[in-house]
Formats: C-alpha cells, sequence, structure tokens
C-alpha cells in the first residue's frame, strides 16, 4: 500500500510510492570491473519542499551475504512537473555529478530515466553516460541501470530488489497496544513481558 504524508508537497504525490527506507540486494556486472552480488540500502525523503531527497549506499556481498567492503554511494534530488516529467541531479562517490531527466508511466508507478548531462572529475573512472529503470512491484522497489563508457556501450550494470523497512514512526505504531507501560517489552517492574 502506497501511503501519502499529510505533509508531502502536492507536487509530490506521484512520486509517494518511492518515500521510505529501503533494503535489498542486488547483482553488479560491467567490464572492466569485479561481478559481484551487492547489499543496498536506499532512503527517500522529504521535507515539505517539492523535491524528494535521496541517498544510495552499497557495499560487495561475500558468498554467505556479509559485507565485504563498500561499493557506491549516491545521493542527490528528485523533482516532478505536472507532466508527469521527473528530473533527478545526482552526485556520485566516484567524482560524477549527473542530470537525469525521464517519465513516470502512466498509471504505474514506474519510472524511466537517462542522463542528459555528466561531469567528472579528473579522479573518475571512464563514464559516459546511463539509463535507470525505476518500478514499485508488489510493494517491493526493484531499480535496473544501464552505463556506457568510451569503450563499452549502454549495457546493464546493476540492478537490485529492495524490500520497504519500517522506520522509527511505523515500528512504534506497530508495538502492540496492551503492553503494561505501553512503550517497552516490559513490565513496570522491569520483568519480562509476556503477552
Amino acid at each position: 500500500m502506497i501511503e501519502i504524508p499529510s505533509d508531502l508537497n502536492p507536487a509530490l504525490v506521484p512520486l509517494a510510492f518511492l518515500l521510505g527506507n529501503w533494503e535489498g540486494a542486488g547483482v553488479a556486472d560491467f567490464p572492466g570491473a569485479e561481478k559481484c552480488n551487492f547489499g543496498q540500502e536506499v532512503t527517500f525523503t522529504h521535507d515539505g519542499r517539492d523535491f524528494l531527497e535521496y541517498t544510495s549506499h552499497s557495499w560487495v556481498l561475500d558468498g554467505e551475504g556479509k559485507k565485504v567492503r563498500p561499493l557506491e554511494t549516491e545521493s542527490g534530488y528528485w523533482r516532478i512537473d505536472k507532466d508527469r516529467k521527473v528530473e533527478v541531479v545526482m552526485i556520485r562517490d566516484q567524482g560524477i555529478v549527473e542530470v537525469w531527466y525521464g517519465e513516470l508511466a502512466d498509471r504505474k508507478p514506474q519510472i524511466d530515466l537517462a542522463t542528459d548531462a555528466v561531469a567528472r572529475t579528473a579522479a573518475a573512472g571512464p563514464y559516459t553516460g546511463g539509463k535507470r529503470l525505476y518500478g514499485y512491484v508488489k510493494s517491493d522497489l526493484m531499480w535496473v541501470g544501464e552505463k556506457a563508457t568510451p569503450e563499452v556501450p549502454l549495457r546493464p550494470y546493476m540492478s537490485a530488489h529492495l524490500k520497504k523497512v519500517a522506520g522509527l514512526k511505523e515500528w512504534a505504531e506497530s508495538l502492540p497496544a496492551d503492553t503494561p507501560d505501553g512503550v517497552s517489552f516490559f513490565n513496570a517492574d522491569g520483568t519480562p513481558y509476556e503477552g
């Protein structure tokens, strides 16, 4: 179920499906880079203004699903206009700044994006642009990214399947209402609440 916060800027209602904290895993595979499974945490928040704030942290996973090392970090801002056109400004830890444009699909929570502008620092690796597809499927957030370099034409390089993680407000609301002190899982005398 998609919830629309009462303080969400009305312009952002079509993007409400992105809001929240998301966690999951995916696969990264691109020529010249290590193929790996990765874990990812993504957060979309708002503060009442006409944009969503975005952060993403990913890390390489070993064969047992444990974190090995950081993979990529991104942050940015997402906007949508009245014609369902989406624009994203994103900064990546590799020394890359991107401007993405795309569109929210008609009658479904799916966004197709493509880079319009790319700026790289001297330390950044080769990169000329990319495409991304985000979709809200059965309450999960899924995405696939494509990228291109001067040597490699546009091709898929990362994809992930993310599940929504309850925030503190949702977690607090899920606590049983009939606990003796209404707050914790302990009785007032400190003994564990048996429920």
